[in-house]
Protein backbone atom coordinates (compact mmCIF):
# COMPACT_ATOMS: atom_id res chain seq x y z
CA UNK A 1 0.00 0.00 0.00
CA UNK A 2 1.10 3.61 -1.06
CA UNK A 3 -0.29 6.75 -0.12
CA UNK A 4 -0.08 9.67 -2.79
CA UNK A 5 -0.84 13.04 -1.97
CA UNK A 6 -2.35 15.10 -5.23
CA UNK A 7 -3.41 18.28 -3.40
CA UNK A 8 -2.49 19.11 0.16
CA UNK A 9 -3.92 22.95 0.20
CA UNK A 10 -7.04 24.64 1.38
CA UNK A 11 -9.62 26.56 0.29
CA UNK A 12 -7.91 27.23 -3.05
CA UNK A 13 -5.23 25.94 -5.15
CA UNK A 14 -2.03 27.74 -5.43
CA UNK A 15 0.67 27.40 -7.38
CA UNK A 16 2.98 25.28 -4.62
CA UNK A 17 -0.44 23.23 -3.73
CA UNK A 18 -3.29 21.58 -5.63
CA UNK A 19 -6.86 21.64 -3.23
CA UNK A 20 -7.30 18.82 -1.31
CA UNK A 21 -7.20 14.85 -3.34
CA UNK A 22 -5.09 11.59 -1.87
CA UNK A 23 -4.83 8.30 -3.18
CA UNK A 24 -4.44 4.82 -1.81
CA UNK A 25 -2.77 2.75 -4.25
CA UNK A 26 -3.51 -0.72 -3.40
CA UNK A 27 -1.80 -2.81 -5.91
CA UNK A 28 -0.40 -5.58 -4.70
CA UNK A 29 -3.45 -6.05 -2.07
CA UNK A 30 -6.49 -5.59 -4.90
CA UNK A 31 -5.06 -4.55 -7.94
CA UNK A 32 -7.07 -1.07 -7.64
CA UNK A 33 -7.30 2.11 -5.98
CA UNK A 34 -8.75 4.27 -3.60
CA UNK A 35 -9.29 7.78 -3.67
CA UNK A 36 -10.19 10.23 -0.20
CA UNK A 37 -11.30 13.72 -1.84
CA UNK A 38 -11.15 15.13 -4.94
CA UNK A 39 -10.85 18.80 -5.00
CA UNK A 40 -10.89 21.05 -8.60
CA UNK A 41 -8.18 19.55 -11.30
CA UNK A 42 -7.72 16.31 -9.41
CA UNK A 43 -7.54 14.71 -13.07
CA UNK A 44 -4.83 17.09 -14.05
CA UNK A 45 -2.72 15.97 -11.15
CA UNK A 46 -3.31 12.35 -11.87
CA UNK A 47 -2.09 13.45 -15.87
CA UNK A 48 1.70 13.60 -14.19
CA UNK A 49 1.69 10.68 -12.39
CA UNK A 50 1.36 7.15 -13.19
CA UNK A 51 -1.84 6.63 -11.23
CA UNK A 52 -4.55 4.60 -13.89
CA UNK A 53 -8.33 5.94 -13.38
CA UNK A 54 -9.35 2.86 -14.75
CA UNK A 55 -7.98 0.80 -11.70
CA UNK A 56 -10.47 3.69 -9.06
CA UNK A 57 -12.62 1.15 -7.65
CA UNK A 58 -13.59 3.27 -4.72
CA UNK A 59 -13.73 7.48 -3.41
CA UNK A 60 -14.48 8.43 -0.21
CA UNK A 61 -15.40 12.26 0.33
CA UNK A 62 -14.88 13.31 3.62
CA UNK A 63 -17.42 16.39 3.33
CA UNK A 64 -19.02 18.41 0.81
CA UNK A 65 -16.99 21.66 0.37
CA UNK A 66 -16.04 22.23 -3.53
CA UNK A 67 -12.17 22.36 -2.31
CA UNK A 68 -12.88 18.79 -1.50
CA UNK A 69 -15.38 17.63 -4.30
CA UNK A 70 -15.79 20.18 -7.17
CA UNK A 71 -13.48 17.59 -9.53
CA UNK A 72 -15.43 14.60 -8.84
CA UNK A 73 -17.82 14.86 -12.19
CA UNK A 74 -14.70 15.49 -14.25
CA UNK A 75 -12.85 12.63 -12.47
CA UNK A 76 -15.72 10.32 -13.12
CA UNK A 77 -16.61 11.29 -17.05
CA UNK A 78 -12.80 10.77 -17.77
CA UNK A 79 -12.59 7.64 -15.89
CA UNK A 80 -15.23 6.81 -18.74
CA UNK A 81 -12.93 8.04 -21.79
CA UNK A 82 -10.36 6.68 -20.35
CA UNK A 83 -11.22 2.89 -20.46
CA UNK A 84 -12.67 2.04 -17.25
CA UNK A 85 -15.30 -0.49 -17.50
CA UNK A 86 -15.62 -1.48 -13.74
CA UNK A 87 -18.27 -0.29 -11.08
CA UNK A 88 -17.03 2.57 -8.81
CA UNK A 89 -18.34 3.41 -5.60
CA UNK A 90 -18.48 6.38 -3.83
CA UNK A 91 -18.98 7.44 -0.28
CA UNK A 92 -19.51 10.59 1.18
CA UNK A 93 -22.28 12.88 3.58
CA UNK A 94 -25.83 13.20 3.03
CA UNK A 95 -26.10 15.35 -0.41
CA UNK A 96 -23.74 13.67 -2.66
CA UNK A 97 -26.00 11.85 -4.25
CA UNK A 98 -27.76 14.82 -5.66
CA UNK A 99 -25.05 16.62 -6.38
CA UNK A 100 -23.18 13.97 -8.50
CA UNK A 101 -26.49 13.42 -9.89
CA UNK A 102 -27.55 16.43 -10.91
CA UNK A 103 -23.53 17.13 -12.52
CA UNK A 104 -23.91 14.01 -14.62
CA UNK A 105 -27.29 14.86 -15.93
CA UNK A 106 -27.17 18.41 -16.73
CA UNK A 107 -23.66 18.11 -18.56
CA UNK A 108 -25.25 15.15 -20.60
CA UNK A 109 -22.88 12.37 -18.76
CA UNK A 110 -23.28 8.59 -19.92
CA UNK A 111 -20.59 6.39 -17.69
CA UNK A 112 -19.57 3.34 -19.52
CA UNK A 113 -19.21 1.85 -15.64
CA UNK A 114 -21.88 0.99 -13.20
CA UNK A 115 -21.14 4.34 -10.49
CA UNK A 116 -23.39 3.24 -7.22
CA UNK A 117 -23.34 6.21 -4.52
CA UNK A 118 -23.74 5.60 -0.88
CA UNK A 119 -25.05 8.37 2.08
CA UNK A 120 -22.44 7.62 4.90
CA UNK A 121 -23.09 8.06 8.60
CA UNK A 122 -20.64 6.81 11.62
CA UNK A 123 -19.85 3.44 11.30
CA UNK A 124 -18.37 0.90 9.31
CA UNK A 125 -18.71 0.91 5.67
CA UNK A 126 -16.83 -1.90 4.17
CA UNK A 127 -16.05 -4.97 5.03
CA UNK A 128 -14.22 -7.93 2.86
CA UNK A 129 -11.89 -10.69 3.55
CA UNK A 130 -8.80 -8.10 3.61
CA UNK A 131 -9.95 -4.83 4.55
CA UNK A 132 -12.43 -2.68 6.94
CA UNK A 133 -13.34 0.75 6.95
CA UNK A 134 -14.48 2.56 9.55
CA UNK A 135 -16.46 6.08 9.14
CA UNK A 136 -15.72 8.18 12.39
CA UNK A 137 -17.63 11.94 12.42
CA UNK A 138 -16.00 15.41 12.78
CA UNK A 139 -16.42 18.67 13.38
CA UNK A 140 -16.24 20.89 10.45
CA UNK A 141 -19.24 23.73 9.04
CA UNK A 142 -20.26 20.97 6.86
CA UNK A 143 -21.22 17.33 7.90
CA UNK A 144 -17.57 15.96 8.01
CA UNK A 145 -15.74 12.42 8.46
CA UNK A 146 -12.39 10.88 9.08
CA UNK A 147 -12.05 6.66 7.62
CA UNK A 148 -9.87 4.46 9.16
CA UNK A 149 -8.67 1.64 6.92
CA UNK A 150 -8.00 -1.93 8.48
CA UNK A 151 -5.96 -4.40 7.22
CA UNK A 152 -7.28 -7.54 8.70
CA UNK A 153 -4.39 -9.75 10.30
CA UNK A 154 -2.71 -12.30 7.59
CA UNK A 155 -2.22 -15.98 9.06
CA UNK A 156 1.46 -16.69 10.09
CA UNK A 157 4.37 -18.46 8.56
CA UNK A 158 4.48 -21.87 8.07
CA UNK A 159 6.56 -23.37 10.96
CA UNK A 160 9.24 -25.72 8.89
CA UNK A 161 10.67 -27.33 12.20
CA UNK A 162 6.87 -28.19 13.27
CA UNK A 163 6.14 -30.08 9.98
CA UNK A 164 9.92 -31.77 9.84
CA UNK A 165 8.15 -33.25 13.74
CA UNK A 166 5.05 -34.66 11.58
CA UNK A 167 7.48 -36.41 9.04
CA UNK A 168 5.64 -33.76 6.41
CA UNK A 169 7.98 -33.11 3.48
CA UNK A 170 8.43 -29.61 1.82
CA UNK A 171 5.98 -29.40 -1.56
CA UNK A 172 2.86 -28.66 -2.54
CA UNK A 173 1.39 -30.18 0.77
CA UNK A 174 2.72 -26.97 2.29
CA UNK A 175 0.22 -24.58 0.43
CA UNK A 176 -2.29 -27.06 1.04
CA UNK A 177 -1.89 -27.07 4.47
CA UNK A 178 -1.32 -23.28 4.76
CA UNK A 179 -4.55 -22.89 2.85
CA UNK A 180 -7.13 -25.38 4.60
CA UNK A 181 -7.78 -25.33 8.46
CA UNK A 182 -7.24 -29.09 8.83
CA UNK A 183 -5.35 -31.34 6.36
CA UNK A 184 -5.53 -34.86 5.86
CA UNK A 185 -1.71 -36.48 4.84
CA UNK A 186 -1.73 -39.23 2.36
CA UNK A 187 -1.38 -41.76 5.31
CA UNK A 188 -4.54 -40.51 6.88
CA UNK A 189 -3.13 -38.11 9.79
CA UNK A 190 -4.89 -35.01 10.30
CA UNK A 191 -2.87 -31.88 10.43
CA UNK A 192 -4.61 -28.77 12.23
CA UNK A 193 -3.05 -25.34 10.52
CA UNK A 194 -3.10 -23.35 13.73
CA UNK A 195 -0.30 -25.47 15.02
CA UNK A 196 2.06 -25.21 12.41
CA UNK A 197 2.22 -21.46 12.12
CA UNK A 198 3.41 -18.84 13.87
CA UNK A 199 2.05 -15.49 14.96
CA UNK A 200 -0.27 -13.79 12.73
CA UNK A 201 1.48 -11.02 10.89
CA UNK A 202 -0.85 -7.75 12.07
CA UNK A 203 -2.43 -5.68 9.54
CA UNK A 204 -1.78 -2.08 8.82
CA UNK A 205 -3.72 0.68 9.75
CA UNK A 206 -4.11 4.11 8.67
CA UNK A 207 -6.27 7.13 9.20
CA UNK A 208 -7.24 9.80 6.88
CA UNK A 209 -9.52 12.39 8.06
CA UNK A 210 -11.32 15.37 6.68
CA UNK A 211 -11.59 19.19 7.79
CA UNK A 212 -12.01 19.48 11.48
CA UNK A 213 -11.80 21.06 14.87
CA UNK A 214 -9.31 19.45 17.31
CA UNK A 215 -11.42 16.63 19.12
CA UNK A 216 -9.53 15.39 22.10
CA UNK A 217 -12.21 12.69 22.42
CA UNK A 218 -10.55 11.18 19.00
CA UNK A 219 -7.61 9.49 20.89
CA UNK A 220 -9.43 6.11 21.60
CA UNK A 221 -10.59 5.91 17.80
CA UNK A 222 -6.92 6.60 16.72
CA UNK A 223 -5.10 4.66 18.89
CA UNK A 224 -1.82 2.64 17.48
CA UNK A 225 -3.03 3.64 13.73
CA UNK A 226 -0.06 3.17 11.87
CA UNK A 227 -0.43 6.95 9.93
CA UNK A 228 -2.71 9.43 10.87
CA UNK A 229 -3.23 12.05 7.85
CA UNK A 230 -4.63 14.66 9.66
CA UNK A 231 -5.12 18.37 8.42
CA UNK A 232 -3.30 21.62 9.62
CA UNK A 233 -4.44 24.38 8.21
CA UNK A 234 -3.45 26.89 10.80
CA UNK A 235 -0.08 27.65 13.14
CA UNK A 236 0.44 26.44 16.39
CA UNK A 237 -0.31 30.11 17.49
CA UNK A 238 -3.50 30.74 15.70
CA UNK A 239 -5.39 28.77 17.76
CA UNK A 240 -8.73 31.16 18.01
CA UNK A 241 -8.59 31.47 14.06
CA UNK A 242 -8.19 27.42 13.71
CA UNK A 243 -11.51 27.18 16.20
CA UNK A 244 -13.63 29.90 14.29
CA UNK A 245 -12.88 28.16 11.15
CA UNK A 246 -13.25 24.57 12.23
CA UNK A 247 -9.93 23.54 11.55
CA UNK A 248 -6.68 22.61 13.57
CA UNK A 249 -3.69 23.94 14.09
CA UNK A 250 -0.06 22.36 13.79
CA UNK A 251 0.40 21.72 17.07
CA UNK A 252 -3.32 20.14 17.94
CA UNK A 253 -2.55 18.01 15.46
CA UNK A 254 1.00 16.50 16.96
CA UNK A 255 -0.75 16.42 20.47
CA UNK A 256 -3.44 14.53 19.08
CA UNK A 257 -1.31 11.79 17.36
CA UNK A 258 1.15 12.01 20.59
CA UNK A 259 -1.95 10.68 22.75
CA UNK A 260 -2.85 8.44 20.47
CA UNK A 261 -0.11 6.97 20.18
CA UNK A 262 0.36 6.59 16.56
CA UNK A 263 3.19 5.36 14.50
CA UNK A 264 3.56 8.19 11.78
CA UNK A 265 1.34 11.66 11.13
CA UNK A 266 1.51 13.43 7.81
CA UNK A 267 0.15 17.13 7.61
CA UNK A 268 -1.66 18.34 5.01
CA UNK A 269 -4.47 20.91 3.78
CA UNK A 270 -2.24 23.93 4.46
CA UNK A 271 -3.54 27.26 3.96
CA UNK A 272 -1.66 29.00 1.16
CA UNK A 273 -0.81 31.64 3.79
CA UNK A 274 2.63 29.09 4.63
CA UNK A 275 4.85 28.71 1.69
CA UNK A 276 8.90 27.86 1.45
CA UNK A 277 11.07 28.68 4.81
CA UNK A 278 7.18 29.03 6.70
CA UNK A 279 6.43 25.41 5.90
CA UNK A 280 9.94 24.09 7.32
CA UNK A 281 9.13 25.95 10.74
CA UNK A 282 5.54 24.24 10.65
CA UNK A 283 6.83 21.66 10.61
CA UNK A 284 8.75 22.18 13.61
CA UNK A 285 6.57 23.27 15.63
CA UNK A 286 4.89 19.45 15.09
CA UNK A 287 8.36 17.91 15.70
CA UNK A 288 8.42 19.74 18.89
CA UNK A 289 5.44 17.41 20.40
CA UNK A 290 5.46 14.75 17.93
CA UNK A 291 8.52 13.86 16.45
CA UNK A 292 7.47 11.34 13.71
CA UNK A 293 5.52 14.10 11.92
CA UNK A 294 6.32 15.11 7.99
CA UNK A 295 4.02 18.26 6.05
CA UNK A 296 3.12 16.31 2.65
CA UNK A 297 3.84 18.02 -0.59
CA UNK A 298 1.95 17.71 -3.95
CA UNK A 299 2.81 14.55 -5.26
CA UNK A 300 4.22 13.37 -2.22
CA UNK A 301 4.43 9.28 -2.17
CA UNK A 302 4.12 7.43 1.08
CA UNK A 303 4.57 3.63 1.99
CA UNK A 304 2.60 2.09 4.15
CA UNK A 305 4.19 -0.02 6.68
CA UNK A 306 3.61 -1.85 9.41
CA UNK A 307 4.92 0.86 12.62
CA UNK A 308 5.41 -1.07 16.15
Amino acid sequence: MELFFLGTGSGVPSKERNVSSLVLRMLEERGTTWVFDCGEATQHQILNTTIRPRRIETIFITHLHGDHLYGLPGLLSSRSFQGGETPVTVYGPEGLKEYVDVSLKISGTRLRYPLHVEEITEGMLFEDEKFTVEAIKLKHGLESYGYIIKEKDKLGELLPDKLKELGVSPGPIYQQIKENETTTLADGRIVTRKDVLGPPKKGRKIAILGDTRYIPELIDYLHGVDILVHEATFASEEETMAYDYFHSTVKQAATLAKEAKVGELILNHLSSRYHGPAIKQLEQEAKAIFQNTMIASDFYQHKVERVD
